[in-house]
């Protein structure tokens, strides 16, 4: 059975927090203020749930506060988070001083498909040379699973999202790989376009 975790503190954004990617957040609501004081003071974790056009998700990711980078005398602060692992929303808690819900912690499936982990870390490798003219050596590629890969790059939400809530590794590393070629072929059409517009000033379509 699932381990839970009840009154969790949630935190809903516009954003998509993976487990192991690291964020920067100005925290100035009042509410939120109180929120992360007491994840501070208790070293304690809070959930990152995405809301968007459709509301908020069903599933969201744990978060601690990696480091207090700045506190303002009126309240505000500056923190660096780093997700941590997934959880379900089970029920909403309406009577604490910031959002709140009880939520189940989303167990990972053990088994690993060696080749689906190798396609998606050359496509990842790929990836980040075309963009950054540095390849990843293989033994960072190898330390990197889907979720680590993942927090580097900057998908869309609704991917991020998908990611999230796949719980089998085998199914994320294949969905990277997917989401890597799709970024590499955006990519080369960006570029093909620049070097026509920069040659006679028109873009063929």
């Amino acid at each position: 059975m699932s381990e839970s975790a009840e009154r969790f503190p949630l935190f809903p954004l516009g954003m998509v927090l993976l487990p192991e990617e690291v964020v920067p957040l100005h925290i100035f609501e009042e509410r939120y203020q109180t929120m992360i004081g007491l994840c501070l003071e208790e070293e304690t974790e809070f959930g990152v749930v995405w809301t968007g056009e459709d509301g908020l998700r069903d599933v969201g990711c744990a978060a601690e506060v990696a480091q207090l980078i700045e506190r303002m005398e009126d309240g505000r602060m500056n923190i660096l988070v780093r997700g941590t692992r997934p959880f379900r929303l089970t029920r909403r808690i309406e009577d604490m001083p910031y959002p709140a819900g009880d939520v189940e912690w989303l167990e990972q499936e053990d088994e690993r498909d060696e080749d689906a982990a190798a396609g998606a870390r050359r496509a990842y490798a790929d990836l980040v040379e075309q963009v950054t003219d540095s390849r990843p050596s293989e033994g960072d590629l190898g330390a990197l699973d889907a979720y680590g890969m993942a927090a580097t790059i900057a998908f869309d939400l609704s991917d991020k999202q998908e990611l999230l809530e796949l719980r089998s590794e085998d199914d994320r590393m294949a969905r990277l790989a997917e989401l890597c070629a799709t970024a590499m072929k955006r990519l080369a059409r960006s570029q093909e376009a620049s070097e026509r517009a920069s040659s006679n000033g028109k873009v063929h379509h």
